[in-house]
């Protein structure tokens, strides 16, 4: 496709991680493995949430609309990427794009909104276990998931009114396997992008927010955690709450950075690993997290693996 004709078409065209047909055709089988096994996952923890009565508490009940979160973010982004590398057609819609950019930063939103709330689940569970089902009722819990899900429309529809209001004269070529605010910026020749600069920056600055208020919540389990004379039961806190942590911090530190970084004219090869890092890799890795590390989950699965073994 000629420069002329990738500057006037309508859509955009999305270049992924190489030129290379045969390492595409890797890429995908890569993503396609990931988001099987991702998509796996979250579907076991949501299916077993809701049917088992063991996992009806705040905790799983959370869990829940997390993996729901991350089912989604996987489906909005990797699908497509496969399908592009395998056919070697990168084309993309404006309208396709904008719905993308939509459901992803709304999800993301999302995701980062819900891990706030179950760390502060955590931390009401460890540090006032006598009042935890007074200060986490079924209503209250409700009531935060409702205000989740509401708050994840906000960054998408921040975005979509912003974009809308820019102008591509540049080649319509998108360096990533998606599409995303910060490359989609680097197509604007006017000042317009200034306005989805100050949507991100605010945006980002609520999510790093949102993580002063989930490590405030882990230093204060964790400072209760060592004060506990059994050493069973901090072994217990910590093996679930570390990991957590973790994929909180790998999440919202590389997104933010993405976000915020100025993006080149030919984006490095860490600049596409930050990517896979916000995109694939927590939602592909919470549900190993949570369920690995859970006893009930664990036990749960394996009483419907064997029911299903012995009923076949």
């Amino acid at each position: 496709m000629s420069v002329e004709n990738v500057t006037t078409m309508s859509g955009f065209l999305l270049m992924g991680f190489s030129d290379n047909h045969e390492l595409q055709i890797l890429h995908a089988l890569l993503f396609l493995v990931a988001y099987l096994f991702g998509s796996a996952g979250n579907f076991i923890i949501i299916t077993i949430t809701t049917l088992d009565p063991q996992l009806q508490s705040p905790m799983y009940y959370f869990l829940k609309h997390l993996s729901i979160l991350d089912l989604s973010s996987l489906s909005v982004t990797v699908p497509q990427y496969v399908d592009i590398s395998l056919t070697g057609n990168g084309y993309i819609s404006y309208g396709q794009c904008m719905m993308q950019v939509f459901f992803f930063t709304a999800f993301a939103w999302g995701e980062v909104a819900i891990l706030t709330v179950m760390s502060y689940d955590r931390y009401v569970a460890v540090c006032f276990p006598l009042h935890y089902e007074v200060i986490m009722c079924p209503r209250k819990c409700r009531w935060a998931v409702t205000a989740v899900w509401l708050s994840s429309g906000i960054p998408g529809t921040l975005y979509i009114a912003t974009i809308f209001s820019i102008r591509f004269c540049r080649a319509k070529i998108i360096h990533q396997f998606f599409c995303d605010v910060p490359p989609l910026l680097k197509l604007s020749c006017s000042n317009d992008y200034l306005v989805i600069v100050g949507v991100a920056d605010f945006l980002s600055a609520m999510a790093f927010a949102c993580f002063i208020g989930i490590v405030i919540s882990y230093v204060h389990i964790f400072s209760t955690v060592l004060r506990m004379p059994s050493a069973e039961s901090r072994s217990k806190v910590f093996s679930t709450c570390l990991p957590h942590l973790f994929v909180v911090s790998l999440f919202l530190s590389t997104g933010i950075f993405a976000y915020l970084n100025p993006t080149s004219d030919s984006p490095t090869a860490l600049e596409f690993l930050f990517s896979i890092f916000y995109t694939v890799l927590p939602p592909t890795l919470n549900p190993v997290i949570y369920s690995l590390r859970n006893e009930k989950i664990k036990s749960v699965v394996r009483k419907l693996l064997l029911s299903t073994k012995f009923t076949a």
